[in-house]
């Protein structure tokens, strides 16, 4: 059936494209431009099909970051962004109801396609967590109201969500405490129920005064209302946390309880300070940029007057003085040069070319590093490679993340090797480091927005997922295959361009 499906958005794909578009312009008319909305709708019915015929919905990840990032710009919400998605089931369906191609009913057909819709969209509602926060919160009394018809369906948030839930009775003990608490905390359910209130709080009087404030309000039937403070884990390590507290009333609406969720909210903090850091290191690039282009002048007129004395002179030995100073010239220019290249922005229109250029200028850039004093760097690049479909800058920047890690990894003391291939369908290139490796938990993670196992200041956890994105753009794929105390080897593939 998912087959079926494929042929049958691939067939409509372009009236499918037009009819969806013209549905939203008067929708978004006022926040995105007409090439924004066709944009989005290509790239949806792209990402259908590309998830149908891999089955992996973590495909569909970076659409999600960039619709994301367009729409938070625009300030679509999510009810807004459910039609846009509605739309398009609506579209897909005026088109497979007429399709002569299958005796199967549309029904069935559309049943697979809302299935994907939803999927996708629940995915793009994790980035709202935030507003996921505030619907839960405006939901709150309604759902303490229905305690009792919807028990079994408040024990399943109870235990399924990463969130600690937990509930305190009259007498201020604990009586309910999900996963996801046990994961904040480290206490499990058993050695946590019966407990008193206060068993999380640091040793400090201002968080019992918080407590009693807590009780009072709630006892009061006060608004439930987030609170930043601080709990201590079972490690004993004190975190930030937000809480939101709400009164779990009797059938008389009198106090009995009350439900209480906590979110982590340390990393949220650490977060924080690498966007912070991102923006840091966004506008010392600029001024790279700037410097390195106010220093190409001067350098441009002593390589000139140097070139004017070699012709005049005729002392050797001064000569020879000029040739070194001539070369070290070069040297300085050739290095400004590629900072001024790698600092432009990145161009987004690909064209056929050859990877070995690039994998050069990679090289070349990272060279200039002041970690590879001691450190090897082997190639073997296979001469003539079949020609690729890229954008050689946003590729550059993919190699230099890369050969930046690997640098890190060796801690500026190994061997990096780069090696290029192709196996007639796929152009091949593996960088490997004989560095500190990574584990397994590690590698699953590597490529998420803002993930890193660097100090805070030192890495923004940005570089792999922003590389990650950039070879899904060119239809090609990131393989990583590392161990500890071994090494890593990253593999970028990207398909050969055919005639």
């Amino acid at each position: 059936m998912k087959k079926l499906v494929i042929e049958l958005l691939k067939k409509h794909l372009f009236d499918i494209t037009d009819n969806w578009t013209i549905k939203l312009i008067p929708i978004l008319s006022e926040k995105l431009t007409e090439t924004q909305i066709r944009t989005f709708v290509e790239s949806c019915l792209s990402t259908f099909i590309e998830v149908f015929e891999s089955g992996d919905y973590k495909n569909a990840d970076q659409f999600l970051i960039d619709v994301y990032i367009l729409f938070s710009g625009a300030n679509i919400n999510l009810l807004e962004i459910s039609q846009l998605f509605s739309q398009g089931r609506f579209s897909i369906l005026n088109f497979i109801e007429n399709d002569t191609m299958s005796n199967t009913d549309p029904i069935v057909i559309l049943g697979y396609i809302d299935d994907l819709i939803e999927q996708i969209f629940a995915r793009y509602v994790m980035l709202h967590q935030e507003t996921k926060m505030s619907v839960l919160e405006l939901d709150r009394d309604r759902l303490a109201s229905k305690l009792e018809l919807n028990q079994q369906y408040l024990r399943n948030i109870l235990i399924s969500s990463d969130q600690a839930i937990m509930m305190i009775d009259i007498n201020e003990k604990f009586i309910a405490w999900n996963k996801g608490a046990e994961k904040i905390f480290g206490y499990t359910e058993e050695e946590i129920l019966g407990k008193p209130s206060s068993f999380l709080l640091p040793n400090e009087k201002k968080y019992y005064q918080e407590l009693n404030q807590i009780v009072e309000n709630s006892i009061g039937n006060f608004p439930s209302k987030i609170i930043d403070t601080e709990r201590k884990k079972k490690n004993g390590e004190i975190i930030s946390v937000k809480i939101t507290v709400a009164k779990l009333p009797s059938k008389n609406g009198e106090y009995v309880g009350r439900s209480i969720i906590i979110k982590d909210h340390s990393e949220f903090i650490k977060l924080q300070a690498q966007i912070d850091q991102s923006e840091k290191l966004a506008v010392i690039g600029q001024i790279a940029a700037g410097v390195a282009h106010e220093i190409g002048n001067p350098l441009a007129s002593i390589s000139s007057l140097v070139q004017i004395l070699q012709r005049k002179n005729k002392d050797s030995y001064i000569e020879d003085q000029l040739a070194i100073i001539k070369e070290n010239i070069d040297r300085i220019t050739k290095i400004v040069r590629e900072l001024v290249d790698f600092s432009r922005p990145p161009s987004y229109e690909t064209a056929i070319q050859d990877i070995t250029t690039v994998i050069k200028t990679a090289l070349g850039i990272v060279k200039y590093d002041k970690r590879v004093r001691k450190v090897k760097f082997e190639t073997d690049l296979q001469n003539e490679l079949p020609m690729v479909s890229i954008a050689a800058d946003q590729l550059l920047q993919v190699f230099v993340n890369i050969l930046l890690n690997a640098l890190d990894a060796i801690e500026g003391n190994g061997i990096i090797t780069v090696k290029s291939y192709n196996d007639g369908k796929k152009v091949l290139v593996e960088i490997q480091d004989n560095g500190c490796g990574m584990d397994q938990i590690t590698i699953s993670k590597i490529f998420d927005p803002f993930f890193t196992t660097k100090d805070v200041g030192k890495g923004t956890g940005l570089g792999l997922s922003v590389s990650y994105g950039i070879i899904k753009r060119f239809k090609g794929e990131i393989r990583v295959d590392s161990f500890l105390k071994e090494g890593s080897i990253f593999t970028i593939s990207i398909p050969i361009k055919q005639n």
